[in-house]
């Protein structure tokens, strides 16, 4: 099973691990890929104005322009702990026991604009760079990313695959068709028996949903093998549009 979630906005500053070292990340054939969009990153920050501008940063915020600036040389830390917001306050990964994070380096990949996916566990560095922003100096991230993230999760030795990135992270690395797949929604039935799609409590769904997995450890080896460990856990899991799921939360 390989779980990918979508990067947050907002992350954690510093680190107490090494600066950012490709021979450490998932998917190793993404390397080129990367170091474009690392160095397209730093080319950037030397100018903070267009910095600035290209980034949609206010003045408050110039520090993250430094951040980028620092990208490969500053300290780094695992992914699932690099990011704040509403998914990964509710996945909570530091209070989780190590079987459960180890569960994470596993399964688990998150999916940065200036890397690509990476495992829960990879350490990485501060940066600020979203899934639509066009660097200078290389093709649209769009067009860096899709191909060479399908083939590379083609290649992974997952079994099935499910996806609870954002549509805009879907973009920068299609699901290889080769690997049977469910693309997660977050929705609430409401007393009309209207299924209504959620915003803010969708984070908090995915994060919970993820927590009680890397706690659980369930030994599935299909989605028909999660959906049943979901209905066991009291997780409601059930077909959506073609090739969705939804999950259902009060």
């Amino acid at each position: 099973m390989l779980i990918l979630l979508p990067p947050s906005e907002t992350k954690r500053s510093g680190g107490d691990q090494a600066p950012l070292d490709h021979d450490r990340l998932a998917l190793p054939s993404l390397r080129t890929q990367r170091e474009a969009v690392l160095t397209a990153l730093e080319a950037l920050s030397r100018d903070a104005a267009a910095a600035a501008r290209v980034l949609k940063l206010g003045t408050r915020r110039r520090d993250e322009i430094e951040a980028n600036a620092r990208v490969r040389t500053s300290p780094t830390m695992a992914a699932v702990d690099r990011y704040t917001g509403v998914l990964y306050d509710a996945l909570d990964a530091a209070s989780l026991d190590p079987a459960a994070r180890r569960w994470l380096g596993r399964h688990v990949m998150i999916h940065p604009a200036p890397l690509g996916p990476v495992g829960a566990l990879d350490p990485i560095p501060a940066y600020r760079l979203g899934a639509g922003v066009s660097l200078p100096g290389i093709p649209p991230l769009r067009r860096v990313w899709a191909d060479a993230v399908t083939t590379a999760l083609d290649g992974c030795s997952a079994r099935f695959i499910v996806d609870l990135r954002s549509e805009a992270y879907v973009a920068l690395g299609p699901l290889p068709p080769s690997l049977p797949a469910a693309y997660l929604r977050v929705v609430t039935e409401g007393a009309d028996g209207v299924t209504r799609a959620l915003n803010h409590f969708n984070k908090h769904a995915k994060g919970t949903f993820i927590r009680a997995l890397a706690q659980a450890r369930p030994r599935v080896g299909s989605l028909a093998g999660l959906r049943r460990w979901a209905e066991a856990a009291g997780v409601t899991l059930r077909d959506g549009s073609a090739g969705e799921w939804q999950l259902v939360v009060d």
